[in-house]
């Protein structure tokens, strides 16, 4: 059947010159944007598919209709297509792939280079010096680690400035959580033998690490070193606690994650658990954009999917030409997407089958041996049970939570007569102020839409060259800034305003973002501003419009201020933390200013207020601090010396 969409012949002739051999296609829409990536065994066959057919009204008609370019990549083998659409997939973010976005990088539990390392919490960049273990799924499995290392081994925690300049024992040898190397009361060697106990117990070697003490207790028995033996008499008693709490298998697996998939109501969760070192160390939800996308796209492969899962116990195959599942579509491209970037450990325990190639992918990719397992049984079962249910709970959680912000949405939206049927796309964003005495003014600006906020659209603007503490001139240089070229693109079509612009404030700032929006040639309907209500109590704000509408009352338990109430306080929060980090950053000596006898709270405010900050009154003479109120002639020239 041929399609009723007019295709352009240019690109119709590159698919039909397309090889019969193995790659990744990559389409793109009028802008450029990236719409679809995909890998094929046969590039020439697959390709053809979405040109021949009509597809109707399905989501991929939508998506094909808007092609007008495409991009091949001829690669050796399906699996390295495999490689090469994930990591695309990740970098590119098309519109109609599956996608999975880390919120954040895994915290790693590290020992650091040193002749009595430290074990620490870490996140970042791993170094080669330094020993990581992990990585963990949270922050608290990483820190319940570090604290069962201090109770077992008794590895110190402090930070080598400390460690160097300690003249006596910390609180921590007092409590039995540290062997107070910093003023020798272990020898390098015991201590050395600590660390190597921990790094085998981290890789799941605990039960070796029981008999190996209990020998070494019973010799120092016999040799009548009875203090030695009571003191690993004591280390085998909390090393067994630990065990016993943690209900470990040993000589079970070492390294595994169990993932759980679950789809419903067009969204979907990937519940990843990890086994690290024999310990479950709890698990973390992951839920993919563009999941609507995956069943429309999954009916035009049907005719390369092959047979075979990847091997293990009850392992099951993907018979030919059946459309896979749309739980095992979700789970593949989770898997595929984040062993990009992470570890991949020996054992997968699956709660769908793993087509082979994906496998075959990973290990071409690590160069170790990666087994994929569907159906397991006992212990492997009980994990796989557990993050199944946690994936059930993680995504009914999820489309509660979804399911009221989308009323919220629609009540504001009803509320100030925006349009109904564009809720999805509707994108509010808000805007505050904030400094301290007119130091280190900053103006926030926070976006919502999609019935969420986006972090990642956040920006913050530093405010300068306004007299300090001037609200209103910080608004509008905010305003100015961020809506002048928006404006001209708008007009050009190539950008889209926001549905409303919010302002943490009265009459006063509406008015200032009205004079901004006048001089730019906005629509002053798009403006509102949130005034506080009467004694500045919450629940009793009103908006207040720039168009000259009447204020509106939403009420105090209104859904439609519950949404206000939140973009607002989350612009305020962002406008605070990023006014605290800059004033920080740029107090040169302001810890000096304080330190300065005579010089409290009130007079601090008077100079930051007067000069603008810590740097102006650095660069102030003597007889400039004089002035300030408060100020004598002596306490200036004592200022002025702290400061130089």
């Amino acid at each position: 059947m041929t399609p009723s969409h007019e295709f352009d012949p240019q690109l119709l002739s590159e698919v039909a010159a397309l090889p019969a051999m193995p790659g990744v296609y990559r389409y793109f829409d009028a802008e450029g944007a990236v719409l679809y990536v995909g890998k094929a065994r046969d590039l020439k066959k697959r390709v053809s598919t979405y040109f021949q057919k009509n597809h109707g009204g399905t989501r991929i008609g939508h998506m094909v209709t808007k092609i007008v370019r495409m991009e091949t990549t001829v690669v050796r083998s399906e699996a390295e297509a495999l490689l090469l659409e994930n990591n695309l997939i990740k970098t590119l973010n098309p519109k109609y792939n599956i996608l999975f976005r880390d919120d954040k990088s895994y915290p790693y539990l590290k020992l650091a280079s040193h002749d009595f390392p430290r074990v620490a919490y870490y996140r970042g960049a791993v170094e080669k010096k330094h020993r990581y273990f992990g990585p963990y799924p949270s922050a608290w499995a990483v820190k319940e680690t570090i604290l069962l290392l201090q109770k077992v081994f008794k590895l110190r925690t402090c930070e080598d400035t400390v460690f160097n300049n300690r003249t006596r024992p910390c609180l921590l040898y007092q409590i039995k959580r540290c062997s107070a190397p910093c003023v020798g009361h272990v020898s390098p060697e015991q201590y050395a033998l600590d660390v190597a106990n921990a790094e085998r117990f981290l890789q799941g070697q605990a039960g070796d690490i029981l008999t190996e003490l209990e020998k070494q207790m019973r010799s120092r028995a016999e040799k009548l070193e009875f203090e030695q033996a009571a003191e690993l008499r004591n280390q085998i008693s909390a090393l067994s606690k630990v065990l016993h709490q943690q209900s470990m298998e040993i000589g079970g697996d070492k390294d595994v994650d169990i993932l759980a998939v679950k789809v419903l109501g067009g969204k979907a969760c990937v519940n990843l658990a990890m086994v690290r070192g024999g310990r479950h160390l709890g698990d973390r939800p992951y839920f993919p954009t563009h999941v609507e996308h995956a069943a429309d796209l999954a009916g035009l492969e049907e005719d390369d999917v092959d047979g075979g899962a990847a091997g293990g116990e009850g392992a099951q195959g993907v018979l030919p030409g059946k459309v896979k599942k749309l739980e095992a579509l979700v789970l593949e491209a989770f898997i595929a997407q984040h062993y990009v970037d992470v570890p991949v450990p020996p054992v997968l325990v699956c709660s769908e089958p793993v087509d082979k190639e994906l496998i075959a992918a990973l290990i071409m990719q690590t160069g170790n041996k990666v087994t994929a397992i569907h159906q397991p049984r006992e212990q492997r079962r009980i994990w796989l049970e557990m993050a199944q249910t946690n994936a059930d709970l993680q995504l009914a959680r999820l489309l509660a939570e979804q399911g009221s912000q989308q009323a919220r949405t629609r009540a504001l939206a009803e509320a100030l007569d925006l349009p109904l049927d564009k809720l999805d796309v509707l994108r509010i964003e808000c805007f505050d102020i904030s400094h301290t005495a007119g130091e280190s003014t900053q103006a926030s600006c926070v976006v919502f839409h999609g019935h969420k906020m986006q972090s990642a659209e956040y920006r913050r603007y530093n405010i300068e060259g306004i007299t300090p503490g001037d609200d209103y001139a910080a608004m509008r240089q905010v305003l100015m800034r961020r809506y002048s070229k928006l404006a001209e693109a708008a007009r050009n079509n190539t950008a889209r305003l926001p549905d409303l612009v919010l302002i943490d404030g009265g009459k006063g700032q509406v008015s200032m973002a009205r004079e901004v929006f006048e001089e730019l040639g906005l629509d002053l309907g798009l403006i509102a501003g949130v005034e506080k209500g009467e004694g500045r109590k919450v629940g009793l704000e009103e908006l207040v419009f720039a168009d000259g509408r009447e204020k509106v009352y939403l009420g105090r338990d209104s859904a439609a201020l519950m949404l206000i109430a939140q973009i607002r306080d989350e612009a305020h929060r962002f406008a605070i933390t990023g006014m605290r980090a800059r004033r920080a950053k740029v107090r040169v000596g302001a810890s000096r200013l304080e330190d300065i006898a005579g010089i409290g709270p009130k007079k601090r405010a008077n100079l930051l207020q007067r000069f603008g900050g810590i740097r102006g009154v650095s660069s102030a003479s003597a007889e400039d601090i004089a002035t300030v109120e408060g100020i004598s002639r002596e306490l200036a020239e004592e200022i002025y010396r702290a400061l130089h």
